[in-house]
């Protein structure tokens, strides 16, 4: 298997057969979930100037937000950075049937050839979506590879967050987050924000300023629930 980049990824054990039927039938379960959901959403002009502009940006989401994220924004061909861990690549294949594009990689694994590919990708006026608190955690922890690839490829980043009204929110260390049926869900955009250092090192001390920012855009979500 190989990433967006061409590079040759790690082999993987073989998914198992539950794996596999699970990953077939979980895009129309989705899509068919979130046909029931009420969404409203918050402050999307700019990030769709972006877009209207050829700009190249990224989204960013905290990962216990990351299946109402993808599932509004399907069939929008965004790419989106998934890890090359085994769960990464369940993941992988069901962005893949939800009409996304997918870079393989993270902070941990495969970190070099992610970050390459990211930033082809953004000088090609592409979206990316990054989980900074992914693939494993702490979190809402801003890991610097967001930051780093927006500094060497001069694009903003745009924070998102989400508000659920009803979810199922999983024992893992993101608290991942599945709204019910008919759930009312808000989802508002931060304004898009530019790494204001000039050095690789520089970018990654900004960590605690988008952090804040992703934060932001939770509670703005939460705001315009009530």
């Amino acid at each position: 298997m190989s990433d967006a980049a061409g590079a040759q990824l790690p082999a993987h054990k073989p998914l198992s057969r539950a794996q596999r039927a699970g990953i077939a039938i979980a895009p129309s379960l989705i899509r068919a979930l979130c046909a029931t959901w009420r969404v409203r959403v918050v402050n999307e002009a700019p990030w769709r100037a972006l877009r209207a502009d050829g700009r190249g940006f990224i989204f960013s989401l905290w990962h216990g937000q990351l299946l109402p994220l993808l599932a509004h924004h399907r069939d929008q061909q965004a790419r989106v950075l998934i890890s090359e861990h085994r769960d990464g690549e369940i993941i992988a294949r069901i962005a893949k049937s939800l009409g996304f594009r997918t870079l393989r990689g993270s902070t941990t694994r495969g970190g070099a050839r992610a970050l390459l590919a990211m930033c082809d990708a953004l000088e090609r006026g592409e979206e990316i979506a990054i989980t900074p608190d992914g693939p494993r955690g702490p979190a809402h922890v801003f890991a610097p590879g967001a930051l780093v690839a927006a500094q060497r490829a001069g694009v903003p980043i745009v924070p998102v967050g989400v508000a659920v009204s009803s979810a199922w929110r999983l024992r893992s260390w993101d608290a991942f987050t599945i709204p019910k049926p008919f759930a009312r869900l808000t989802i508002a955009y931060g304004a898009p924000l530019t790494v204001e250092a000039t050095t690789v090192r520089g970018a990654a001390t900004e960590a605690p300023r988008f952090a804040e920012a992703m934060q932001r855009a939770v509670a703005a979500a939460e705001d315009a629930a009530r």
